[in-house]
């Protein structure tokens, strides 16, 4: 593709308006503001670059790569698909990420990308995970999207939603979620400078016991 034609393709799967599902998840967010932990834009913008040091660019974001790397291969790529599956210790994230991912593989199977119907496949008949991380390799792959571009559109997706979280959260206002998008650019640069690590890990605690916490309210807006 051209330059701007894969600026456009990237576009399109980066913006909120594509239906990918992820709007449904807070990544224990929702819990933590409730209790007061995440009450202004300073505590958004550091839960979302936690999410983006510990979560991303160690696990999301390598897992990513091998999908991507590696195309056809659905041995490989299923196999990096029940690696995430084990490392998701809250119920919460590993069910919200084969949802997102699913529904992520849906809709690209409706446009027609052929990676992502032969990976509906490898779901039904080996019962991979299909969570989001590896679906994100696979269909961008398959739309044409350039590896360095993918890990770039990743990394800014999740930070789209935790921020698009926190608005809906009452957390924030939207001129504050633009500059805390803006703020979070600069990390992710960097981190994409770096080499994605050969095998996905992640520590992030509080996220996570939050989200076990949110299966147990009663009032939710989000799914985790």
């Amino acid at each position: 593709m051209t330059d701007a034609a894969a600026l456009l393709t990237a576009l399109q799967h980066g913006d909120s308006f594509f239906p990918s599902g992820g709007f449904a998840f807070s990544w224990g967010l929702e819990t933590l503001h409730a209790e007061g932990a995440v009450a202004s834009a300073d505590d958004v913008a550091r839960f979302a670059e936690g999410q983006i040091r510990h979560r991303w660019a160690p696990c999301d974001r390598p897992a990513m790569l091998a999908a991507h790397r590696a195309a056809a291969d659905w041995d490989a790529v299923a196999a990096v698909d029940a690696e995430l599956e084990a490392l998701a210790l809250p119920a919460a994230l590993r069910t919200g990420s084969r949802r997102a991912g699913r529904a992520l593989l849906g809709v690209h199977a409706r446009l027609g990308a052929p990676g992502a119907a032969a990976y509906r496949t490898v779901i039904a008949d080996l019962g991979a995970p299909g969570h989001l991380a590896v679906v994100q390799g696979v269909v961008w792959r398959s739309a044409g999207i350039a590896e360095a571009d993918a890990a770039a559109l990743s990394a800014y997706t999740l930070i789209v939603g935790i921020v698009g979280a926190a608005v809906r959260l009452g957390a924030i206002g939207h001129v504050d979620g633009q500059k805390t998008l803006s703020r979070l650019h600069a990390a992710i640069v960097a981190l994409l400078a770096e080499p994605a690590p050969a095998h996905p890990s992640a520590f992030t605690p509080a996220a996570d016991i939050a989200m076990m916490r949110h299966e147990r309210r009663h009032v939710r807006l989000f799914a985790n």
